[in-house]
């Protein structure tokens, strides 16, 4: 199995790879999401920590069962032979209702496939009003004419 683009990276690959998880994260599909990591990759996400792709697709399960009207926004901050680094914000509401941006940075290693194998993310929350929201299109992939985040001020 396979993931191109491959590395090492160009700054054209590394944002075709970054556009391409967005698209995957957007999906909200965790098996999906899961086969862009290598079968042992290793995460950091917050303070937990993972480890395969099993562990992965019920991580993001659980995560969007609580995360709704998910929207992610990402952008290339560096890159380097196989890494990527990565900032990042996503809206989303709780049950209640009550909206939230998360902001945070990834960091990447890949094989020589294209899979993950490694992601260390950093993420903050902040609470947000529903009038205060900036991701605005509809579930799923961001249309290619939204802005990213330099052109949101985020």
């Amino acid at each position: 199995m396979s993931r191109p683009p491959f590395p090492p990276f160009t700054e054209e690959t590394a944002v075709r790879k970054i556009r391409a998880a967005e698209d995957g994260w957007n999906g909200r599909d965790p098996a999906k999401v899961a086969l862009a990591y290598t079968p042992d990759s290793k995460w950091r996400n917050r303070s937990e920590f993972i480890t395969g792709r099993s562990e992965i697709e019920a991580f993001l399960t659980r995560k969007w069962e609580k995360e709704l009207a998910y929207r992610l926004v990402k952008e290339l901050w560096a890159f380097t032979d196989n890494r990527i680094a990565v900032r990042f914000a996503y809206e989303w509401h709780d049950a209640k209702g009550d909206w939230c941006r998360s902001y945070g940075n990834e960091n990447w290693e890949f094989d020589e496939a294209g899979l993950m194998q490694t992601r260390h993310a950093s993420i903050n929350d902040l609470q947000i009003s529903e009038a205060d929201r900036k991701f605005h299109w509809p579930q799923g992939r961001r249309p290619d004419d939204h802005p990213g985040l330099t052109e949101l001020g985020l």
